[in-house]
């Protein structure tokens, strides 16, 4: 009965784990090129996108670490893009207005509470949001 020598066996080893950390760090980075273009800088900032698997798994991924979420559907559960959205700060905090590109956006905003009016084929919908502790998910559904 032969057996593999200890040193060949650990060689494999570590080989086979080197291998497995490449390829988790590839998928890491993989889903943050899915990403789209963050804009805004500083205290304020958005990313909107989820067009797209790729894109949609990431967004959703990195929902957790952002204050602020938005996702944009149809009542019937279908996805939106081209949402027209305008935040508004209380008591000093600031304000922002984008054009959804996606059925999700990330929002980093400082801490306070916020008015979001989203309008979209002629409807309108607003929900107020306090931002600060965690992530907030808002979900406007058209």
């Amino acid at each position: 009965m032969s057996s593999v020598p200890a040193f060949i066996a650990s060689k494999n080893l570590r080989r086979a784990l080197l291998a497995f950390a490449c390829a988790a760090g590839a998928v890491g980075a993989q889903a943050q090129s899915a990403m789209p273009q963050w804009k805004g800088e500083g205290a304020v900032r958005y990313v909107c996108g989820g067009i797209g698997s790729d894109e949609s798994t990431a967004m959703r991924a990195a929902m957790k670490d952002h204050p602020l979420a938005l996702l944009f559907a149809r009542s019937d559960g279908a996805y939106l893009a081209d949402v027209r959205v305008d935040i508004k700060g209380a008591d000093g905090a600031p304000s922002l207005a984008l054009r959804a590109s996606g059925p999700v956006c990330l929002v980093d905003l400082p801490a306070g509470r916020y008015t979001i009016d989203a309008a979209m084929a002629g409807s309108a919908k607003s929900q107020t949001v306090t931002v600060g502790s965690g992530s907030k998910t808002v979900d406007f559904r058209f």
